[in-house]
């Protein structure tokens, strides 16, 4: 008897489907708006320039002609395209020497790199935890990890965000679970902006026999002396296990990476999936990220870093002077977390017609749900100046993190 269930009725009755024709009407869906121009700190979205406040461009190398010419030379001597996976006829010395390179500014064994950062999280987690194991993760870590927990069916014990208390029951709990244990969590919180507590976790891991992965992708080119991320800043690099990166954020590309002891790399190239059957990333990506890599490990890179932190105080502040409620947290990110609703005092307006383009998730609550700004090396007071967007932006939909 055919079934009367239609698999496509999810697509029309999903819980924010009336949300989202609303917001539609009204012109005011803030997601998939057009660039027509570079990234950069003020960009031309739909006709108009806009103050650009969601761009994870930390050190604005996405238009530095160093790295658009690696980008260049990468396109002419290999082509648009690898068409083939990194098993077969996917691999060049570009991705060798990213490898190499990436190791040794980790200071780990050896890296491996992958097509997208998605990728590097869902492939390594799928792929190193197994039925039998368990998985300890902050209810605020990125959709790639909860994603590769889920792939690779080991039990999920989640721990409220940053909240260590709830981190050691979890540990406790799970050793009684039988299998491995391993803690994940990420380096700087992407939508939170603040900084997991690493050398807590560590210390708790170990009393419990876990391992523990760092997701670096807000915090590598930002954080630390040499920019390895959270676990060089305090000084944990011995004590983490595995750390995961990205190429689209501070090295102005696109991919990503996972780098820690040579039995578990050469186990994840061998095993993990998601980087055996996919198509190898475009060679101008791979030169790109490379040539990007480089100037953050000069000595122009700890001037990059430094101005990062220097611009995200400065918006911090120049939000609070608008009125904003701005969430501090113990250590700086590029990242700057505001309340939504503006202070009753404020007197400048409501900041969705001055920065259009600030990022809000679309798993943010309702009523406390936070919109993410974020500062960049090339964002100075004198490039602040845009016409204001007028359109209202709708409240963020509900909460799809774990408590």
């Amino acid at each position: 008897m055919p079934t009367t269930i239609d698999v496509f009725a999810k697509a029309r009755d999903f819980d924010r489907a009336e949300l989202l024709r609303a917001v539609r009407e009204a012109g005011a869906l803030p997601y998939f708006r057009e660039l027509t121009g570079p990234a950069g700190p003020v960009v031309e979205m739909e006709g108009a320039e806009r103050v650009m406040l969601g761009s994870n461009n930390y050190l604005g190398l996405t238009g530095d002609e160093r790295v658009k010419q690696g980008a260049r030379d990468a396109l002419e001597r290999y082509g648009t395209g690898l068409t083939g996976s990194r098993l077969l006829n996917g691999t060049i010395p570009l991705h060798l020497e990213l490898e190499r390179e990436l190791a040794e500014w980790m200071g780990v064994e050896e890296a491996l790199v992958f097509t997208t950062g998605h990728q590097a999280n869902v492939g390594t987690l799928g792929t190193i935890l197994a039925p039998g194991d368990t998985v300890v993760a902050d209810s605020g870590d990125h959709a790639s990890i909860l994603d590769g927990c889920l792939l690779s069916r080991a039990k999920l014990r989640p721990f409220r965000h940053n909240r260590l208390d709830k981190l050691a029951k979890q540990l406790e709990r799970a050793a009684q679970d039988g299998g491995g244990v391993l803690v994940v969590v990420d380096g700087v919180f992407s939508m939170e902006g603040d900084v997991a507590a690493l050398p807590a976790i560590c210390e708790a891991a170990e009393r419990h026999g876990a391992r523990v992965m760092v997701d670096e992708a807000h915090a590598a080119g930002v954080l630390g002396a040499r920019g390895a991320g959270t676990a060089e800043l305090f000084g944990v690099e011995d004590r983490v296990d595995l750390r995961m990166g990205t190429f689209s954020k501070s090295l102005a590309s696109c991919g990503g990476f996972i780098a820690g002891p040579h039995d578990v790399i050469e186990y994840l190239r061998l095993q993990s999936r998601a980087f055996l059957f996919t198509a190898s990333a475009v060679p101008a990506a791979v030169g790109a990220a490379l040539a990007a890599l480089r100037i953050v490990r000069s000595p122009e890179g700890p001037q990059l870093m430094a101005r990062v932190l220097d611009n995200a105080r400065y918006l911090r502040d120049g939000l609070q002077a608008l009125g904003l409620k701005v969430v501090e947290h113990a250590v700086s990110s590029p990242e700057v977390d505001v309340a939504t609703e503006r202070a009753a005092s404020s007197p400048k307006g409501d900041v969705s017609e001055r920065y259009p383009s600030r990022r809000s998730s679309p798993c943010s609550s309702r009523t406390t749900g936070r919109p993410r700004c974020c500062g960049r090396r090339s964002t100075t007071p004198a490039s602040t100046s845009t016409s204001p967007c007028t359109r209202p932006c709708p409240p963020a939909a509900p909460s799809c993190a774990p408590a």
